[in-house]
């Protein structure tokens, strides 16, 4: 079961570096995306909030997916303050429910997606949070958190980690461009509608997310070296590996988002990173093989890998306006890596 002794403790961590956390309390919570990644992530912190600390907090938890759902949180699927809610970006929304709050994390989020489906990622990227908006705007929702990218900024001149206000180059006509280009729209939306409307929205850009509630079919490097490693396989890395990225242990990132909802200011986009995990690829895959000791190989990756390649070469973020709400990462490389694969492992 993924609910083990590590996985509990990640999760009195994570609230206990939540910044006024107690706001949360017999409120409501809509998570799109629930089962991916970083939403199934945010669930069980706020199932937790519940068991633990009696919260009261109604979490009402989105796929297009309901067996999906209920297989994730089959552990609390009779929870009266769990509710599975059928969504699908790209259609018209028929909720029938008022929530305090939304987290909007519902998107295609990994490269072989992007690379062979451009358009629907596009479409659903754009339509999903306009409607979204929209019924904050019906429903008078308090706020919505729209979480964006670190791939809105795109390739910039020098290495310097990205702050929010810095952008660089997309080309625009490169399909791949279908995520960071839908990403920015999307937070130009958030900025029109509280502009033209007052709805109050927030936005988050993680950077390179990871950790032990990766989907089966996430091609992301990360999740690769972790099902390599765990099933005793040397990793295969498909380059160098040079590349600097913000790399954040998922319940860095829950915390983050949190923060951001419950203290960050409205109308203003927060970059989530870990001043202590901003390595190269070939470092995290090399923090991967150390703990299970297997080996590196190379091999060169195939066309459909080639065009799901982030765009940016470089990819480091600066958190400080993040920390400025109070907010520090507490999981480091190395830490991350250990609770990714001793999780995953318990859960095989």
């Amino acid at each position: 079961m993924l609910y083990n002794n590590n996985y509990e403790k990640n999760l009195k961590e994570t609230l206990n570096n939540i910044h006024n956390i107690d706001m949360l309390k017999n409120k409501s919570v809509l998570i799109t995306g629930a089962t991916g990644l970083i939403g199934s992530a945010i669930v069980d912190t706020l199932i937790y909030a519940n068991k633990a600390e009696n919260f009261d907090i109604n979490i009402f938890a989105t796929s297009r997916d309901i067996d999906k759902l209920r297989k994730r949180f089959e552990k609390y699927s009779n929870d009266k303050d769990l509710t599975f809610v059928n969504y699908e970006a790209s259609r018209d929304l028929k909720f029938d429910f008022k929530v305090d709050y939304i987290i909007h994390g519902a998107s295609n989020a990994h490269p072989i997606a992007y690379s062979l489906e451009p358009v629907e990622t596009m479409i659903s990227n754009f339509y999903g949070l306009n409607n979204l908006l929209n019924y904050a705007k019906n429903f008078n929702v308090s706020r919505t958190l729209y979480i964006s990218s670190s791939e809105v900024y795109g390739e910039k001149q020098d290495s310097k980690p990205y702050r929010e206000e810095d952008y660089g180059y997309v080309d625009i006509l490169n399909p791949r461009a279908c995520y960071p280009s839908t990403k920015r729209s999307a937070e130009t939306l958030c900025s029109s509608y509280k502009m033209e409307y007052d709805i109050d929205v927030v936005i988050v850009r993680p950077g390179h997310i990871y950790g032990p509630t990766m989907t089966n079919n996430d091609s992301r490097a990360f999740a690769q070296f972790a099902r390599n490693v765990i099933e005793g396989k040397d990793i295969v890395m498909k380059s160098p590996g040079l590349q600097l990225r913000s790399y954040c242990y998922v319940f860095d990132c829950v915390s983050a988002i949190l923060s951001v909802l419950l203290n960050g200011v409205s109308g203003e986009a927060y970059n989530i990173s870990n001043r202590d995990s901003i390595v190269t690829i070939r470092d995290l895959a090399e923090s991967f093989a150390k703990r299970c000791g297997v080996e590196i190989v190379f091999e060169n990756p195939n066309n459909v890998e080639v065009l799901g390649y982030n765009m940016m070469s470089y990819s480091a973020l600066d958190a400080s306006k993040l920390e400025g709400l109070g907010w520090r990462g507490i999981y480091n490389i190395d830490d991350g890596v250990k609770y990714t694969i001793e999780i995953l492992k318990n859960n095989l």
